[in-house]
């Protein structure tokens, strides 16, 4: 199947790119401001790479507020890695050896829980497995510890499409967010979670860089068997450049940095999200053969999960969006059913395409 114009696609990762930005990219592969080379080509220390290196930083913080008494790592390893550079940079300060508290809500928060086993105890606060992560438990059923190091939660589960609408309340501790799926999609006080982490692949960049927020007092105390590569304090003291930075990744996320910024900012683009999801959500509410699963209160702007009443339609369905031009609809293996990760370079008319194409393939059902 071949298309003579851009497709519609709604992977949750890698994901769609701005086309403004893949335009500007292209435009500049064989020669970058004058260099007579790609940014690809060029040394990660240079001065003309350091130059975009630091002007991305400061987007960064321009568009999410980042105060100065946080500090940003541009790492490798994506989310699964700081499921692991987490425990070890944050366990030791738990009051009685190293532990830390988790909130499960889906297979992503469930993944950080498993990993942070390895490097001390990982106390389950609450989860919602029992209802097949398609909720969030109810606040008052939470066990949260009074020693341990931090609590950690994802805000936004990617494959469940289950999100949480607020930053949880646990008190003074410290908070450690997964934001990997809902990155710059919404307003976020960066000042609530002392760390917060996300791989760029589905909500900024291409794949292979991931973003850590630390406030900057907690690095430093990462436990001796802390391998340098994922140690905070160590990434930040080389600018993040321990080892040879993913530099195109780099690059792209710059662009899309500036391409947010163009288009006003966190707040319109958290405004146009918002208009995306409900038109998807309406559609699928007042449906007869589509139904979402996930609790009301729960469900995630990015990544809206669905499912067929009649699931021997499913392939068709899959066959003919495809042949339409609406990409990468299956759900992931875990979950079944179909998501449509609709990230801040999925553009309105993206949905309403996918809304009329359900409406039409409904009708015809």
């Amino acid at each position: 199947m071949t298309f003579d114009r851009r497709i519609f696609n709604f992977a949750a990762g890698p994901a769609t790119l701005p086309a403004e930005v893949l335009q500007q990219a292209s435009e500049e592969m064989l020669n970058w401001r004058g260099m007579g080379c790609s940014v690809m080509e060029i040394s990660h220390r240079s001065p003309e790479f350091m130059a975009l290196y630091e002007e991305a930083l400061q987007d960064m913080r321009v568009l999410m507020g980042i105060p100065d008494s946080y500090a940003i790592l541009m790492l490798q390893g994506g989310g699964i890695g700081q499921n692991a550079a987490v425990p070890m940079n944050l366990m030791p300060l738990a009051k009685n050896g190293p532990k830390a508290d988790f909130l499960v809500t889906g297979i992503w928060s469930e993944k950080s829980f498993l990993e942070a086993q390895k490097y001390g105890k990982a106390h389950l606060v609450a989860s919602s497995k029992d209802k097949q992560f398609t909720t969030v438990p109810e606040q008052s059923t939470w066990q949260l510890s009074d020693d341990a190091a931090y609590v950690h939660y994802c805000a936004n589960e990617t494959i469940g499409g289950v999100e949480f609408q607020a930053v949880p309340d646990v008190g003074d501790r410290i908070l450690v967010a997964d934001i990997s799926s809902n990155i710059l999609s919404r307003k976020m006080d960066v000042t609530q979670c002392g760390v917060w982490f996300a791989g760029a692949q589905k909500n900024i960049g291409p794949a292979g860089i991931t973003f850590v927020i630390v406030r900057r007092d907690l690095m430093g105390h990462q436990m001796p068997i802390t391998p340098s590569i994922w140690d905070w304090a160590k990434e930040e003291a080389t600018q993040s450049m321990l080892n040879t930075p993913p530099t195109f990744a780099i690059y792209l996320s710059g662009l899309v940095f500036k391409w947010l910024l163009k288009r006003g900012g966190v707040a319109e683009v958290e405004r146009i999200n918002l208009e995306k999801s409900t038109l998807l959500y309406n559609y699928i509410d007042q449906s007869g053969l589509f139904e979402n699963r996930v609790d009301p209160r729960y469900r995630s702007r990015t990544n809206v999960t669905f499912f067929l009443k009649d699931e021997t339609l499913n392939a068709a369905f899959l066959a003919q969006s495809s042949s339409a031009g609406l990409a990468a609809l299956r759900g992931h293996k875990a979950a079944g059913g179909m998501r449509a990760s609709i990230y801040n370079a999925m553009p309105l008319e993206g949905v309403q395409t996918l809304v009329e194409f359900m409406r039409e393939f409904e009708r015809r059902a």
